[in-house]
């Protein structure tokens, strides 16, 4: 009996676990930047699809960004692609195709594509989606472009601030801010760092995955109260 519900108990957590921790966005880090400024960003791929690897990414930029740079990464080949504004252009969309043999990305794998953008002057204020389409060697295809943080694939997105504010990655943001949101002008304040939403990406895994092991405790610790009463 007591065997059995210990068998019971271990599948419930490894079940309830894994739905806890397999939340993976494709995400951009660091994920808080003010107008103007010259970065590095990541963008995070994770592979989640099982016996299949990731053969292409696709991200779509929004309007404002001139110019983009990428860091070459073994086994991806890169294509930036334009869109015209009479005269001039802008970087329309970024796609990352793997070429082999050697940067495969497989399930519970992730890949970081560096980007050397110019954060748009008249951007501050405002949440920043870059909608992604991922591509698996199956012919799956995910598509993260829900503007909602709270979807099963929400979109990437960056937090731009007022000018002349501080470069963050904000923890439990993996997602980013929530599209649309008013993320003021004023520049973060030292003393008080930004607290991160509980309902978002990598907070809300957290508190699930501590909800089950206090389950778990307290079921195993009737296991043991009825060991202790056994004659």
């Amino acid at each position: 009996m007591v065997k059995s519900i210990r068998i019971v108990a271990l599948t419930m957590f490894s079940a309830l676990l894994w739905s806890a921790v397999a939340q993976a966005h494709v995400s951009i880090h660091p994920n808080t930047l003010p107008a103007g400024a010259f970065a590095t960003l990541d963008v995070r791929v994770p592979g989640e699809e099982a016996d299949a690897h990731i053969t292409k990414i696709a991200m779509l930029f929004p309007p404002g960004f001139s110019d983009v740079s990428y860091e070459p990464v073994s086994g991806w080949k890169v294509r930036t692609v334009e869109r015209k504004l009479g005269s001039s252009s802008e970087i329309a969309r970024v796609e990352w195709t793997w070429s082999g043999p050697l940067g495969e990305v497989g399930d519970s794998q992730f890949v970081q594509l560096p980007l050397a953008v110019a954060i748009p002057e008249d951007a501050a204020g405002k949440a920043l989606e870059f909608r992604t389409v991922q591509t698996y060697s199956n012919g799956h295809v995910e598509h993260w472009i829900d503007p909602s943080l709270d979807a099963e694939h929400p979109s990437p997105r960056i937090n731009v601030i007022a000018k002349g504010g501080a470069i963050e990655d904000i923890a439990g943001e993996e997602a980013g801010p929530t599209a649309g949101q008013d993320v003021g002008s004023s520049v973060p304040s030292a003393s008080a760092p930004p607290v991160a939403q509980s309902s978002n990406g990598a907070s809300k895994g957290l508190a699930i995955t501590a909800l089950i092991l206090g389950a778990l405790g307290l079921l195993l610790g009737g296991v043991a109260l009825a060991r202790g009463r056994r004659p």
